[in-house]
């Protein structure tokens, strides 16, 4: 595949091939080692004269601000997940709906049968999808522990800072959220401004947030969607013999992207637990009250950016896999 790829960019100049990419990932995370790989692959394929800047951390501000950053050219592509992809098109929302989809084979069955629909919505807002992949499952982490939703109302819920929508649910639920850029839980969580937030097991370990709420919900609130994308612009000035290979690139690392978060995913919990980390059990009637909750949220979620019909879809698709899979018992 590299020696393809050479081939087919050898006479491409720098500049052509340069991607300034932004991501929240930590430097040395395995979101970030990923991305570095897949950086090192596009260098060897154009002989190293490529320009592929990735910024790690968030230096280049949250997620939204690393969409609107893309949107006027200041960086080129990023790795977001649903919070940033649904900046541009609120649709992919409908894959993260909290209590909707339980198991990963439930989200790649409703992935694969959405994606090309999905891809070409963010195409027509100027983004070209590079690979899909996963975070893991969302779930709250508290410095007390949260088993139902009022133990939740009893906290300072996180939300993203452009979270208008979020705020608004959570407030109907009875939830206190404060909107902060995600680059400000760890200062939130020391000076008391929040005390609670949601996100995945990996993500907590990776920005050490878990050290400051040691108390996490088993429960698989939602499966947190990302992508990594690039502008559609900087997509076609790149050389059009030279995309295709790069595309496939890209996907194989999105493979690879999508199997180690899984597992590290699972693995930090046990790295979590070893450091004082405390794992609360959701019986099944507080599981009946999270998913009340969750359903309530929906016309609140969805508003007028996110088509019943996308909805619709994402929940045929999961259903038809499930009675697949109680047929096949």
């Amino acid at each position: 595949m590299k020696a393809i790829l050479a081939a087919l960019l050898a006479a491409v100049p720098a500049q052509d091939a340069s991607v300034k990419m932004g991501t929240l990932a930590p430097e040395g995370s395995p979101w970030h080692n990923i991305l570095r790989d897949l950086s090192e692959d596009w260098k060897k394929a154009t002989s190293a004269r490529a320009q592929f800047r990735i910024f790690p951390g968030g230096v280049q501000g949250d997620e939204p601000d690393m969409v609107r950053k893309m949107r006027v050219g200041q960086l080129h592509a990023a790795a977001l997940t649903g919070v940033g992809l649904s900046e541009i098109a609120p649709e992919i929302m409908a894959l993260q709906m909290p209590m909707l989809i339980q198991s990963y084979e439930e989200l790649d069955y409703v992935l694969e049968k959405m994606a090309s629909r999905l891809e070409r919505i963010l195409e027509s807002k100027g983004f070209k999808v590079l690979h899909w992949g996963d975070a893991g499952w969302v779930t709250f982490f508290g410095q007390k522990a949260i088993v139902t939703p009022d133990d939740l109302r009893a906290q300072k819920l996180f939300v993203w800072n452009s979270g208008t929508v979020e705020v608004a649910v959570w407030k109907d639920a009875g939830v206190q959220a404060v909107p902060l850029p995600a680059t400000e839980i760890h200062t939130g969580l020391k000076s008391g401004l929040i005390n609670a937030f949601s996100t995945t097991p990996l993500a907590a370990l990776s920005f050490q947030w878990f050290g400051s709420a040691r108390h996490m919900t088993d429960l698989k609130w939602a499966p947190l969607v990302g992508a990594t994308v690039i502008t559609t612009k900087r997509w076609n000035q790149l050389p059009e013999s030279a995309r295709s290979p790069l595309l496939e690139a890209a996907r194989k690392a999105g493979e690879r992207f999508k199997a180690e978060t899984r597992k590290l995913g699972d693995d930090a919990v046990d790295v979590m637990k070893k450091h004082g980390l405390a794992v609360h059990a959701v019986p099944e009637d507080a599981r009946a009250e999270w998913e009340k909750v969750a359903r309530a949220a929906y016309p609140k979620i969805m508003g007028s950016s996110i088509p019943a019909a996308i909805l619709d879809e994402v929940e045929k698709h999961r259903d038809d896999f499930r009675a697949a899979r109680k047929g096949a018992k």
